[in-house]
């Protein structure tokens, strides 16, 4: 390699257009999925005391939402369900009129190009909080996988547009995979969880969802974190299983096993920035510590770097409006505008 002074790597970083020219990572709105929550009953917009900004909704309270995100351009939603029934079996997970299959009804009347993608997952709904059938006191991995796959028929048939199992049981993309097909929904495809790790930053997920275990933990079906070999392993099986999309959560955390799959699988991956990473950005930022939409670009640009194809993360609305704005500005071609963030340059992609 040609040394100093006749190479100069700081040439290249000298201007806006010359730093966009070279850039090698871009995070775009149409990376992202907002995951949202959704709650039993009628005219309800509650906003999570832990996720500021992030809110349950009625279905009925849904419409505004659905043109915001519509009109911000962000290409698709991933819902969680709270029913205002629970019960050992999570039977409103698979309910006809539960209350994700509501919603998704009413998300493809209103804006249907917008993709709706479902958590697949009896926590929410059962009355132990578990993500399976309890057999002596033991979630029974084998007794989980029928009411898995009819929770993903039952969503395709409302209208999902993808599912998302997220439950970690052994041989539920199998399963789901093969009921889909046996029911006629052979285009639906299968975004895994493929390496979900039993992580402590989902706690103001579970605030929200209100699916914290009444018992025990999820350490017997959830990944062991100082694990990577198994994740691989993981997501090997999701594949031959039939997954389409392989997943990596949490994200910040767990770069490095996002890089690997990168590695190892040529297939979409997406990774979600969970609850407690969002938590802490906007902790920090109402406190005045950090610039929150500097500290934000940089964590959801990470993510990109470290091999992920989709972000799901809480911050895609406000993502959503910088970039868009900035994909309006015609005189800063790569950073973010200045004047917004009131902090050091950092980029955001390419509006």
């Amino acid at each position: 390699m040609t040394a100093f002074p006749q190479f100069r790597l700081r040439r290249l970083r000298r201007t806006d257009s010359l730093r966009a020219l070279v850039r090698e990572n871009h995070v775009e709105v149409t990376d992202l999925v907002y995951p949202m929550f959704i709650v039993e009953g009628s005219d309800i917009r509650q906003e999570i005391t832990s996720m500021p900004g992030v809110f349950r909704y009625s279905p009925d309270a849904l419409v505004p939402e659905i043109e915001e995100l519509a009109e911000l351009k962000i290409p698709a939603v991933l819902l969680f369900g709270i029913p205002e029934h629970k019960n050992e079996v999570g039977s409103s997970a698979y309910h006809p009129e539960g209350v994700v299959q509501q919603a998704i009804r009413v998300f493809k009347k209103a804006v249907p190009e917008l993709l709706v993608i479902t958590d697949v997952c009896l926590c929410e709904y059962t009355s132990h909080g578990h993500c399976g059938i309890l057999a002596d006191g033991q979630v029974d991995n084998d007794q989980t996988l029928p009411l898995l796959a009819e929770t993903a028929i039952s969503h395709a048939e409302a209208g999902a547009d993808m599912v998302a199992p997220s439950d970690m049981m052994d041989g539920r993309v199998k399963v789901i995979r093969e009921s889909l097909d046996a029911r006629g929904f052979q285009p639906i495809p299968i975004l895994a969880y493929s390496a979900k790790y039993a992580s402590a930053f989902y706690g103001p997920f579970r605030e929200a969802a209100e699916s914290t275990p009444q018992s025990g933990d999820r350490r017997a079906y959830q990944m062991d974190p100082p694990n990577v070999r198994e994740a691989l392993r993981e997501v090997a099986l999701d594949i031959a299983e039939g997954a389409d999309i392989i997943m990596v959560k949490p994200a910040l955390a767990y770069l490095d096993v996002i890089r690997q799959v990168r590695n190892v699988f040529n297939y979409p991956i997406a990774a979600y920035n969970v609850s407690g990473e969002y938590a802490m950005i906007k902790a920090a930022a109402q406190k005045g510590w950090l610039d929150e939409p500097a500290v934000v670009l940089e964590t959801l640009t990470a993510i990109k770097r470290a091999g992920a194809d989709i972000i799901l993360t809480y911050h895609a609305k406000d993502v959503a409006r910088w970039l868009n704005r900035k994909q309006g500005d015609t005189h800063e071609l790569s950073t973010f505008p200045k004047a917004l963030s009131g902090g050091p340059e950092v980029f955001t992609g390419r509006g």
